[in-house]
């Protein structure tokens, strides 16, 4: 049994892509003067999180600063002004955004069960999220979704100073543990699973069926890949693989 399972968190353990839609989505209908159909601002919003989440990081900005750049470009689009101070986006962020967003976090039906399967092993792994989030905003979903007491740690680039996939060689050493000792579940291909092999973990991949980034059908994988299409199959397929 590995030492070790890291889990990521947004599409893994909680439904990001979904609670981001829905958020958005309600945001977007009740816009009187958009100048672009609620589909297209809710796949605007969703493209520029990405590409300010990539800027926050490398490094290019601060979180809260990836939040005012994201709402830069989308409210010409959305029909309001865009206010000059920083305050005031953040505060648009916060009263018109986060308070929906965090009301919206829901974590995969398969997460508790997997979970409580895992803490019941005898000698089982150590558990602990591993997520380029925000750690506030992580902890924070976690919480909500009642999921905090079965983690030892929650690990992001402001622990490790790095973010996924150059953090698994340092989140093995947060951990205590060997490269070779450790598991990383997640649901993307390349950075959850691929990546963490080459940092020499037993990567294997949650394949939900859609891809997280564009909502298409799921990535194909080399059939060496180790793959699960739920949580609750993880703790069979540890045993199964000698991980």
């Amino acid at each position: 049994m590995a030492d070790v399972i890291f889990f990521d968190l947004d599409g893994t353990l909680v439904d990001h892509r979904s609670a981001v839609l829905e958020t958005i989505g309600e945001i977007v209908r009740a816009a009187p003067n958009a100048t672009a159909p609620p589909e297209e601002l809710v796949t605007l919003w969703w493209t520029l999180e990405a590409r300010h989440m990539r800027e926050y990081l490398a490094g290019q900005c601060s979180f809260a600063e990836h939040h005012r750049r994201r709402l830069r470009s989308f409210l010409p689009v959305f029909g309001e002004p865009v206010p000059e101070s920083p305050g005031l986006l953040d505060a648009w962020i916060t009263e018109r955004y986060l308070t929906v967003f965090e009301e919206s976090w829901r974590s995969y039906p398969d997460v508790q069960p997997c979970l409580e399967n895992l803490k019941q092993l005898p000698r089982g792994p150590r558990l602990a999220v591993l997520t380029n989030g925000d750690p506030e905003q992580q902890r924070a979903k976690l919480a909500r979704c009642g999921l905090g007491e079965y983690f030892e740690a929650v690990l992001t680039p402001t622990e490790l100073g790095a973010a996924k996939p150059a953090a698994y060689t340092t989140a093995c050493r947060w951990m205590r543990t060997d490269p070779a000792r450790a598991v990383n579940v997640g649901d993307m291909l390349e950075s959850d699973v691929n990546a963490a092999a080459l940092a020499g973990l037993t990567g294997i991949w949650l394949d939900r069926g859609v891809d997280f980034v564009t909502g298409g059908p799921s990535p194909t994988a080399d059939e060496t890949v180790l793959r699960i299409e739920r949580l609750t199959d993880l703790p069979d397929h540890l045993s199964r693989t000698n991980a």
